[in-house]
Parts: structure tokens; C-alpha cells; sequence
């Protein structure tokens, strides 16, 4: 499992259906199956509980993913607090920074040993504030504060950061982009936002991150000392195939720092939190900054923690407020027992295919 910083690569994920001996196409996408001749279309034909056993094994489970499912790593800790840092982001750059580092520092105090901040903390949410408050991260120093302080003080705390994200430059192309920092103070991970917001609903909301920022190029895991963490911010939530990913890697937790708004949060952020757990037995958390009315860009809030069976282990309001929950890797294993979906997918019928893995550079 790659626990050092993300390179940036070709696109990584493809999903394949419908790849058994009845497709009518062997391309490795969708084709429709050959109907038979003597029975109607409507009917359908299913196993008797009885032949369970052998449908089962006719299933193929394992080829569903490929290259197969990793085994979920043991965890360096079965239980742990989570610390979601909702906070309030404003034009000033240094009293974000300031600010973030003492939610961060009240939130260990409380007993978390993961920290997550929302997305694009050190900045206001706006395609004019990303060149303007965008910071060289790999430069590091004085070229980037942000990633500075948080280097620093998950150091000097001991705990694990998954650092929102901040407005990236590099070269002459931007990213939003967050860092993962270890317990030791080290850049462990790097996740540029592969998918770019880009929404157009008229009378509601129009925001293209396309126009000043670049999309990222990989999915981002990253084994820690709280357990293997896949990283997505905000709108890759929305896209079931990197949680998929993640999961066949043996990620634990899934982090997505986010800034849904006014009209897709109050539908779409806890519906599609509790799904990327639902679909994948495990843990998924969510951070957004605290809302603000007169902001050019207004987030929902609404930091969340769900757990393996879909439910909702915390979550709280709009304004500003520091989550601290448990996090307990035996219920993942307990679902997964109770609902053993990876011995039930039909690898006979559909593929996930983690480019990268199949193909590593």
C-alpha cells in the first residue's frame, strides 16, 4: 500500500459491465445480453435458496474487482476519536491560519487522534480569491503557511491531520488540493480534487471551479496511524467509482472535506455520505466550513461522521463547531459479516477496474 506522497497520473478508473459469455459485445463496457428465443422478455428466472451455494460460486465474486480486492490491513488502532473542524473562513489568510490551528489544537485537546479541517479553509470560496491565495505546497516554508502550520502542529501534537484543502499552485496550473499529514509532522499523502465543481442550475446556483483550477489526476489512499484513509474532496463524493476504489484497496475511512451549498446540501450531502458508507462498509467523514450568509459562496454546514451501516454516528448545524466522535473498526468488520457483500457482487456480470493498479507506473 503506497503511503508516500501521490504522483500525478493518467486517469485511473474504469468500470466495466456485463462481461460474461452472454454479452453480445466483448468490448468491455456495457453490451445488452442475448434474450432467448422461447421466453419473453418480462419473465425472469431466480435461484431457490437451495441452490444458493452453487449460484454462488457460478458468481465469481472475485473477478468483480480487478485486479482483486486487497485484504483490509489490520489497523494500528481498532478505536479512536475523529475530530471534524467546521469552521469559519474569512478574506483574512493569517487569521484562517491561526484560527484553523487553534480548532485543531482544541479538538486534540478533546482526544482526537485524526483532525480533519473543511475544504478550502485558508481562502474564500470564489474562482477570483484561488490565484490569489493559492500556495506552493511542495516548495513548502514560507511559500506555503498553510501546510506549514499544519505539518507543525500535528508534530508537535502527535495526531493525524487530513488538511481540507487549500488553493494549490504549481507551475502555471492551480488545484484544490489537500494534504495528508502524519503524527511525525511529514507530508504522508496529497489529493488534488480529480472531479472539478462545475454546476449550472438556473435561479439556484452557477459555479465553474473549471475556470481557474485544474483537475487532479489520481485517486489518493494513504496508510496512517489512525488506519488506511481514502481522500476525495467535495464533489468526488459524487462519484461512486472512487469510493469503489478505495474500498478495494482496503481503505478503513473515507475523508471528503467538502463545501456543498444552499441548494444540492440540504438533498444530496447526508444522502450521499451514508451511500459511499452503505455501498462500501465503512467508515465516511465530512467537512465543511460554517456557513456564511454574505459570503459570495454560501456552504450547508452540516459536518458529518457516518458509519458502516449508513447511520449517523454525529453531526451538527451550520455555524461553527468541532465534532469529536469514536471511531471503531470492529463494527466495520461486524457488517461486514452480517452483510457480506464482497462474497455476493457478480463478477460474472459487471468489473471495477483500478487502473492503477493494474497498469502501476
Amino acid at each position: 500500500m503506497k503511503s508516500a506522497v501521490s504522483t500525478i497520473l493518467a486517469p485511473k478508473i474504469r468500470l466495466n459491465f456485463n462481461h460474461s459469455p452472454l454479452s453480445s459485445s466483448s468490448s468491455g463496457f456495457y453490451s445488452k445480453p442475448i434474450s432467448h428465443p422461447h421466453r419473453p422478455s418480462s419473465l425472469r428466472t431466480y435461484s431457490s435458496p437451495t441452490s444458493s451455494p452453487i449460484m454462488a460460486a457460478s458468481f465469481k465474486p472475485e473477478q468483480a474487482r480487478n485486479p482483486p480486492a486487497l485484504p483490509v490491513p489490520t489497523p494500528p488502532l481498532t478505536k479512536f476519536k475523529i475530530g471534524l473542524c467546521q469552521l469559519s473562513v474569512t478574506a483574512d489568510k493569517e487569521r484562517n491560519i491561526a484560527h484553523a490551528r487553534t480548532a485543531i489544537q482544541e479538538a486534540a485537546k478533546k482526544g482526537a487522534n485524526l483532525v480533519v479541517l473543511p475544504e478550502i479553509w485558508n481562502s474564500p470560496y470564489s474562482n477570483d480569491s484561488f490565484p490569489v491565495y493559492a500556495e506552493d505546497i511542495d516548495a513548502g516554508g514560507n511559500a506555503s503557511p498553510s501546510t506549514a502550520m499544519l505539518s507543525e502542529i500535528s508534530r508537535l501534537l502527535n495526531i493525524t491531520i487530513v488538511g481540507g484543502s487549500i488553493p494549490e499552485r504549481s507551475g502555471d496550473r492551480l488545484y484544490n488540493t489537500c494534504c495528508v499529514f502524519g503524527s511525525d509532522g511529514k507530508l504522508k499523502a496529497k489529493h488534488r480534487k480529480i472531479h472539478l465543481f462545475d454546476i449550472d442550475i438556473p435561479g439556484k446556483i452557477t459555479f465553474m471551479e473549471s475556470k481557474t483550477l485544474t483537475a487532479g489526476e489520481t485517486p489518493t489512499i494513504v496508510d496512517t496511524d489512525v488506519g488506511c484513509i481514502g481522500i476525495g474532496i467535495c464533489y468526488d463524493i459524487r462519484f461512486p467509482e472512487l469510493a469503489m476504489i478505495y474500498a478495494a484497496r482496503g481503505a478503513h475511512l473515507l475523508c471528503y472535506p467538502g463545501a456543498f451549498n444552499m441548494t444540492t446540501g440540504p438533498l444530496h450531502w447526508e444522502l450521499l455520505q451514508r451511500a459511499r458508507a452503505t455501498d462500501n462498509q465503512l467508515y465516511v467523514a465530512t467537512c465543511s466550513p460554517a456557513r456564511d450568509d454574505k459570503g459570495s459562496y454560501v456552504a450547508w454546514g452540516h459536518s458529518t461522521l457516518v458509519g458502516p451501516f449508513g447511520e449517523v454516528l454525529a453531526t451538527t448545524e451550520h455555524t461553527e463547531d468541532i465534532i469529536i466522535a469514536e471511531i471503531d473498526y470492529s463494527i466495520m468488520d461486524l457488517r461486514r459479516e452480517n452483510l457480506p457483500l464482497s462474497k455476493q457482487r457478480r463478477g460474472d456480470l459487471y468489473q471495477l477496474v483500478d487502473i492503477e493498479r493494474l497498469n502501476p507506473q
